[in-house]
């Protein structure tokens, strides 16, 4: 199984992280399939790859609920809805 969690970079005291697309039974700092956005709690700035996002949802990726939080604010699960409601009506 997939999951999108936090990835933990940067120094002592000043933890930056990367949101990535990981297998669910890998460590927290093992190797990631695809790096989909990075999360600054310090600065609280967020940067999110939509599109990728979206890719690793479609195909049963499992967000934590941190890297879901992140992504509500970014209105990520709108679009997939969008993009579900899309897909229902091409068929």
């Amino acid at each position: 199984m997939v999951k999108l969690r936090l990835k933990r970079c940067g120094r002592k005291q000043r933890a930056v992280y990367r949101i990535v697309a990981i297998d669910a039974r890998s460590r927290r700092e093992g190797r990631d399939l695809r790096k989909v956005g990075f999360y600054d709690p310090i600065k609280n700035q967020t940067y999110s790859n939509v599109p990728a996002i979206l890719y690793f949802l479609e195909k049963g990726a499992q967000p934590t609920g941190t890297v879901h939080d992140i992504s509500k604010k970014a209105e990520v699960f709108t679009e997939l809805r969008l993009n579900q409601t899309k897909f229902k009506f091409n068929q």
